[in-house]
């Protein structure tokens, strides 16, 4: 196990199971699974629809609340002061706990920055009240973060992007570290990166790439685990998401191997630029549309 000092003094696991599109029928048995393998650190999300079956993973594990760092996410729908209070009461109503360890904004939502202004004014004024440990923000670009400096007191603990072998954010991650940021990778291990990219109409998966391959070989390991050593030697989180009992044991089992200084360059080097996930500069005028349901 790895652990990550955030700039608040709060310790948090770097490697931590995510459930973006994982069935709620199926995420209780996936987080229980995960905690049960040593796991200490879930994600989750207002927007993912599974906290509830979140909270009954870390429940059926038996675990001590302590041992256990949740993070989720505020939906821009509930963006602004009071809606974001309320939507810390539906997340901790859903997962059954009173405090959270970490609640980040799921989305800049650039064009009307001034709810997530008052979305953010709402997450100080809970971890000023100790209702959250951390605070943070989900794919904000270097200028939403400037934005967000300019108007706001608490510096993020955790900016979390989509950031993989194929796209690695380099902007970002200098922006993070600049501001004491801790930079968190979801799509770790390029779960979403089979799109068109500038290889032509060829389709190509970052788990396919040869260089990672070679390099899994070379250690023992599979492109997943190397992928995720590569983000934790660099002093980053990661979220690797799966419903499946050997995957999950799989991704946590990275912490007997260690990359050289040529191999995580190697990997740093098959950046493309192209991004797979939504821009997030983009106005999306339905993220708003969206409602999330009460506890």
């Amino acid at each position: 196990m790895i652990d990550v000092t955030l700039n608040n003094g709060v310790t948090m696991p770097a490697l931590g199971l995510g459930v973006f599109q994982s069935p709620p029928e199926e995420t209780t048995d996936a987080v229980a699974t995960a905690l049960e393998l040593g796991y200490r650190h879930i994600d989750t999300a207002a927007a993912y629809g599974n906290e509830r079956e979140v909270g009954e993973g870390i429940r059926r594990a038996g675990l001590d609340r302590e041992e256990v760092f949740i993070e989720t996410k505020v939906w821009v729908s509930d963006y602004g002061y009071d809606e974001t209070l309320h939507a810390f009461a539906k997340a901790t109503g859903k997962l059954g706990v009173e405090r959270l360890d970490l609640l980040i904004l799921h989305q800049p939502a650039p064009a009307r920055f001034e709810r997530v202004i008052g979305a953010y004014r709402a997450l100080e004024a809970l971890l000023g009240d100790g209702r959250v440990r951390a605070i943070g923000v989900s794919n904000f670009m270097p200028d939403h973060l400037e934005r967000l400096l300019a108007e706001t007191e608490v510096v993020p603990a955790v900016n979390q992007v989509e950031l993989h072998p194929y796209f690695t954010q380099p902007a970002v991650q200098a922006a993070d570290a600049a501001h004491g940021i801790l930079t968190q990778a979801w799509s770790p291990i390029g779960g979403i990166t089979f799109y068109p990219g500038p290889w032509g109409d060829e389709r190509r998966n970052v788990m396919q790439d040869p260089v990672i391959a070679g390099i899994a070989a070379a250690h023992g390991k599979t492109p997943a685990q190397v992928m995720l050593r590569w983000h934790l030697q660099q002093g980053r989180s990661a979220i690797p998401k799966s419903v499946n009992p050997v995957r999950i044991a799989e991704n946590f089992d990275v912490f007997d191997v260690e990359l050289s200084a040529e191999e995580l360059a190697r990997i740093d080097a098959l950046d493309t630029g192209v991004r797979g996930g939504p821009d997030p500069d983009a106005a999306r005028d339905d993220f708003f549309d969206r409602v999330i349901p009460e506890a």
